[in-house]
């Protein structure tokens, strides 16, 4: 049975629900019902029963009405043209001031690539170069993950480049947990939009962005992950996912690049992908 909600309370409800949608929050979660239970089970205390009633009817009214709030789809579901769905999404980011990373970037770097790649990228975050040009991967860093990509037989317009936050952190620090988190459902959109079979997660702070995991590269690597954003098309079976240095680490330990290219060659056997006959050599 409904029970009507308070014309306050289902205007405060809904003001929520817009607030989060400008935020770029489209999936919504419930709790579970222990605390509620917790708050409503029978007090010994005779002097508690008549509050305690009180707020069995007011937390009931609230709970009922608030689970028969839809979880509202993103606007690009629905979108099968990828290209067009990643526009929505891009337009949704706007000029983003969710967090304080806004404040000292001059570009927005949103992604770059083949809407419908196979294989994305994922970074941990723009740099100076990519914050003045507004495209991930295109300094020192860019460069080697370009070699790399052109090892594997493959071009950079063949594959999808994201980073985990949009904007550059100040002096090129890791992303602090609330800008990651404030930047990931964009991110996770544009997996859902792209599809990719696979992703390869560049660095451990990508890693932890994407997997929630942490745990030394030694542990990260090697294997492969099941990878599926909330609220993507159910007839989707989600990507792969592997990780492997950042090219920014590579650079700093040359000696790492044969462990990365173990790395990129699991990617290659699993999409099929045989590389030119010089980078297998």
């Amino acid at each position: 049975m409904s029970l009507a909600l308070d014309p306050d309370l289902r205007r405060a409800l809904a003001e929520r629900v817009r607030y989060c949608h400008e935020m770029g929050i489209y999936d919504f979660y419930r709790r579970d019902g222990a605390e509620v239970r917790e708050i409503l089970s029978p007090t010994s205390q005779p002097e508690l029963r008549e509050e305690m009633a009180a707020r069995k009817s007011a937390v009931t009214t609230a709970v009922i009405e608030t689970d028969l709030i839809a979880i509202a789809p993103h606007p690009e579901q629905g979108v099968t043209d990828h290209a067009a769905a990643l526009k929505i999404i891009r337009e949704d980011l706007g000029e983003c001031t969710r967090c304080k990373l806004h404040k000292d970037r001059n570009k927005i770097v949103f992604g770059v690539g083949d809407p419908n790649a196979e294989l994305m990228f994922v970074g941990e975050g723009p740099g100076a170069d990519e914050d003045a040009q507004g495209e991930p991967f295109v300094g020192r860093a860019g460069q080697l993950l370009n070699n790399m990509i052109r090892a594997m037989g493959l071009r950079r317009e063949d594959v999808y480049i994201a980073n985990i936050v949009k904007c550059r952190p100040p002096g090129n620090r890791q992303p602090e947990r609330d800008e990651s988190e404030t930047c990931s459902p964009f991110l996770m959109r544009q997996i859902a939009a792209i599809k990719p079979k696979v992703i390869v997660a560049l660095g451990a702070t990508a890693a932890k962005g994407l997997l929630a995991l942490s745990a030394p590269m030694t542990e990260l690597r090697g294997r492969w992950y099941d990878f599926k954003p909330a609220g993507s098309d159910a007839s989707w079976p989600g990507s792969r996912l592997a990780v492997t240095y950042h090219p920014a680490f590579l650079l700093r330990d040359p000696r790492q690049k044969g462990e990365a290219w173990k790395d990129l060659q699991m990617v290659m056997k699993y999409l099929g992908i045989v590389p030119p006959k010089k980078a297998a050599e």
